[in-house]
């Protein structure tokens, strides 16, 4: 196990993650003022990191989107920081696109009390990551993304191996170049943000880069799959009375119609935002309007199109025509 733990700590030399990073060198002696002032030059690194890796980006969200398209899941699986900012990504999209729980997960080594509290030795199984996959029953349609700042966590790489072995398609996401989780998958985005503000600490910049791939991931997904109407989400679940008040503003903000008529296209549609757009748009009825949008998937811009005075008056004047 010595042994073992000498290589480890060896090896952690070729990660720029753990790297010590000689712009703070003396940071615990500097006035606050200036703690503040180089911990957010040093953030500001993070999006060019992001925006270097914007062709893997888009490689892994046609994937997913492919994927889910064809009735698959998108499955997060990390451990520590980078599992709890899948498992926040994965538990956010739901209540903000409509989006059924079981269509995008969050997997996290340790499972649910890892989310507040370390679970010992949990990241390093890899057989645990890949049982993971087994129990969720990882299959062709899913799309995996493996998160670790490192690249390389056993029960990352774990996960990845099994999900691909049972034909799902994979993404590895790591902050460091050439990494284990890369090699494994279909896809490798490697956000290389460098040393870390404390040294070691991947909490830092390796989880902005993190959330920040990972917000890419999910929300573009959701807008290629018609969660999204110009830059309004029409998908929003009004669970509570902030968000019933927002779904009528996005009703008026995308007919400008008023308060009035859109909280009646909304009632006639039980709640449904897109619905309700389509209603105020064609004139439609609340079950036709529901009709018409499930008939096109969901598309709203497709549904509008055909259900428009305009489409109906071309299909009446083709029909006088025959």
């Amino acid at each position: 196990m010595n042994d073992d733990r000498s290589e480890l700590r060896d090896s952690l030399d070729a990660f720029s993650t753990e790297g010590v990073n000689p712009a703070t060198h003396g940071l615990d002696l500097l006035p606050l003022s200036e703690q503040i002032a180089l911990m957010n030059a040093e953030n500001a690194k993070v999006s060019e990191a992001v925006a270097a890796s914007a062709p893997e980006i888009e490689r892994a969200i046609a994937l997913v989107v492919d994927g889910m398209r064809a009735g698959g899941r998108l499955i997060y699986v990390g451990a520590g920081t980078p599992g709890r900012l899948g498992v926040l990504d994965a538990s956010e999209i739901p209540p903000t696109y409509g989006m059924d729980p079981s269509r995008v997960i969050g997997v996290i080594s340790g499972g649910d009390t890892a989310i507040r509290t370390a679970v010992e030795n949990a990241e390093d199984d890899d057989v645990a990551g890949a049982t993971a996959m087994d129990e969720h029953g990882v299959g062709e349609h899913d799309t995996v993304v493996g998160i670790s700042a490192s690249g390389r966590t056993p029960y990352v790489l774990g996960a990845l191996r099994r999900a691909r072995d049972r034909g799902a398609a994979t993404v590895g996401f790591a902050c460091n170049a050439g990494s284990a989780i890369g090699e494994a998958s279909d896809v490798a985005i490697e956000t290389v943000v460098g040393p870390e503000f404390v040294t070691g600490s991947t909490r830092l910049k390796a989880g902005t880069a993190q959330k920040l791939v990972l917000n890419m991931i999910s929300t573009l997904t959701m807008v290629r799959l018609g969660k999204v109407y110009d830059n309004l989400m029409v998908d929003v679940r009004a669970t509570n009375e902030k968000l019933r008040a927002r779904s009528e503003r996005i009703v008026m903000q995308a007919t400008g119609t008023d308060a009035a008529t859109a909280a009646a296209a909304l009632a006639a549609v039980g709640g449904w935002v897109k619905a309700a757009i389509l209603v105020v748009v064609t004139g439609l009825g609340g079950e036709a309007a529901v009709g018409v949008l499930n008939d096109h998937d969901g598309m709203l811009r497709d549904a509008i199109a055909a259900a428009s005075p305009a489409a109906a008056h071309s299909s009446e004047a083709a029909s006088e025509s025959d």
